[in-house]
């Protein structure tokens, strides 16, 4: 399925409460513009090519000009000035910190592991609500200026986005219930690993937030989504209250969003933080090894459930650190902490 950053059931609730008739507008065209870009994007091959070792970025970055078809206008290529359009300089700049952080880190040569062109469009729609990945391309709305801003400007809004691509040339997690949720949660992960990579954060330094900057000012909230304290990112009359569990005894039973794969996925988030704060350090290093590991592995499945990836978590630290080491016990404390039976 087509991957948004902002979960429907926010704008799902901008379009029920507001009383402004420009942003309920903007709610419903986005969500619109997702539902169909979802069908779209369900044709796109997972199939990784023939691994490359040729490690050097190709970005592309078009301009949508406010209309809705893809890609739009050339505005910059690989190696390029800067533009000067703040927009488009972003994308092509974020786009490079996550290409150099999956070669730093994994030795992985762009989306695909074969050195995949990294294509952004930008100024898509009329203040369109939202940024995803469609299977090919990475395209971002510009925000209403009043809820949401720009979504090129937080790194781990394209670092999430881009993640997704890496699923789907990895484990391909089916975007439904559990799998779907584990979807989500891997792109959060990853996306927040490239923001403290960039910054050169440490685990107990970072703050776990995923689109810090998106929100207004006047918004009541500072993220999307909180690894460290699911459910605490927001809480505003127009947006509702972040309603993220951080442990299964809250998980939510919903047909919603695809079986509330945004919501659910505070779970393994969760998980994940505890564990990287628990081996310290710098999370991309080890606990994100271990996270990387069992989504490359070949060793679960596509419809993996929450219990089938924790165990595939505590299998890929064992053989990475063995199994009785500091890393494995972090990793299994991490999952009992959430309520995910090991």
């Amino acid at each position: 399925m087509r991957c948004t950053i902002v979960p429907p059931h926010m704008l799902e609730r901008v379009a029920e409460v507001t009383d402004d008739p420009a942003l309920a507008d903007s709610a419903r065209r986005s969500l619109a513009l997702s539902s169909v870009q979802r069908e779209a994007r369900l044709a796109f091959s997972a199939t990784p090519p023939a691994p490359s070792e040729d490690f050097v970025p190709d970005r592309t970055v078009y301009d949508a000009e406010n209309e809705e078809t893809l890609p739009g206008e050339k505005a910059r290529g690989e190696g390029e000035p800067a533009t000067g359009d703040k927009i488009v300089d972003q994308a092509y700049d974020w786009l490079g910190v996550t290409f150099d952080f999956f070669e730093a880190a994994y030795r992985r040569n762009s989306i695909d592991g074969a050195g995949l062109p990294l294509i952004s469009t930008v100024h898509y729609g009329r203040a369109y609500e939202n940024a995803f990945w469609d299977g090919e391309q990475m395209v971002y709305g510009d925000g209403d200026g009043t809820l949401f801003l720009a979504f090129t400007g937080p790194l781990d809004v394209t670092g999430h986005e881009l993640v997704h691509g890496v699923t789907q040339y990895t484990a391909d997690l089916v975007y439904r219930d559990q799998s779907g949720a584990l979807n989500e949660s891997v792109s959060d992960v990853f996306g927040s690993c490239v923001k403290q990579w960039h910054l050169g954060q440490t685990a107990d330094q970072a703050d776990w937030l995923i689109g810090q900057g998106l929100l207004a000012e006047g918004v009541n909230g500072v993220a999307l989504r909180s690894l460290k304290e699911p459910g605490t990112a927001y809480d505003d009359p127009r947006l509702g209250k972040d309603p993220q569990p951080g442990h299964m005894d809250d998980y939510v039973d919903t047909t919603s969003d695809n079986g509330g794969v945004h919501i659910n996925s505070g779970i393994p988030n969760r998980a994940f933080y505890l564990a990287a704060a628990a081996i310290g350090g710098n999370s991309w290093e080890k606990a994100g090894r271990i996270w990387y590991a069992t989504l490359t592995g070949g060793e679960i499945s596509s419809t993996v459930d929450f219990a089938g990836f924790a165990a595939a978590t505590v299998s890929a630290s064992t053989r990475l650190y063995g199994g009785d080491a500091a890393e494995t016990r972090a990793v299994r404390e991490a999952w009992s902490g959430v309520g995910v039976p090991l």
